[in-house]
């Protein structure tokens, strides 16, 4: 059982930073791509951004381009999640989440709620204006 847990959440004033870390049990972190999700309150969960198995491909979702960075540490079953020049908009539970296929595609990172298997427990970011 691969369990992920998700850290650095908090209370930032907008124009801010914060950095979230998700730390995954497991032998086999590096086969597998990742991603991060949110959760605005009362809306669905969104894609934010995912990284393929070896770190060499990233991908984000329009409104977060320029200011969020996703990356990882195979070496210390981490994926994070840089985020500067935060806006209100991003207020949201933010939860990372592991590909449900193991993968050595360079260029493979998806972008569905559907195509993750194993979810953390969400960590709390707001933005205040």
């Amino acid at each position: 059982q691969v369990q992920l847990v998700e850290s650095g959440g908090g209370l930032v004033q907008a124009g801010g930073s914060l950095r979230l870390s998700c730390a995954a049990s497991g032998r086999t972190f590096s086969s597998y791509a990742m991603g991060w999700f949110r959760q605005p309150p009362g809306k669905e969960r969104e894609f934010v951004a995912a990284i393929s198995s070896n770190g060499g491909y990233t991908y984000y979702v329009e409104s977060v381009k320029g200011r969020f960075t996703i990356s990882r540490d195979n070496a210390k079953n981490t994926v994070y999640l840089q985020m500067n020049s935060l806006k209100p908009e991003d207020t949201a539970v933010y939860y990372c989440a592991r590909d449900h296929q193991v993968s050595g595609l360079a260029i493979h990172a998806p972008r569905t709620a559907r195509e993750y298997d194993y979810w953390g427990q969400g960590t709390q970011v707001t933005v205040s204006s």
